[in-house]
């Protein structure tokens, strides 16, 4: 991946993850890029299949293109950062992050995004006054 490419990735995301809205100011580890779909399911290095991710994140996601709604129970498809509105299938209640549609909550349980460690890490950010950031 070029510099420049990473770069825009960085940008368009306003350095924040694009799962958690995690703001990588407050984080000691580097943002990854995170391929939306996973080069061995063909996706490709380009702008359009590349979110930023928090380290969390990306590695709870992995290569996944699906997840199970724990409302619903069936198999829905996790949240495209490029293709979906983030506040059409998320909203903050407090620290946790819920989820308004399949998508959303199937993404939040793969991701494991209100595991209760980083749960413990948002409400403290939002007892700072810098958390959600957006």
């Amino acid at each position: 991946m070029t510099k420049v490419l990473e770069q825009e990735v960085r940008n368009r995301a306003a350095e924040l993850c694009e799962y958690c809205h995690a703001p990588q100011a407050l984080y000691r580890e580097r943002f990854q890029i995170d391929h939306i779909i996973a080069k061995q399911h063909g996706g490709k290095t380009e702008s359009l299949n590349l979110a930023l991710c928090c380290l969390e994140c990306n590695l709870r996601k992995g290569p996944n293109l699906t997840g199970i709604d724990p409302k619903s129970k069936h198999t829905t498809p996790l949240f495209h950062p490029r293709e979906d509105s983030w506040d059409e299938h998320f909203f903050w209640s407090g620290a946790m992050l819920s989820g308004r549609t399949p998508v959303g909550r199937a993404t939040i349980a793969v991701l494991d995004i209100n595991r209760a460690p980083r749960v413990a890490v948002r409400r403290a950010l939002i007892e700072e006054g810098v958390f959600p950031s957006r």
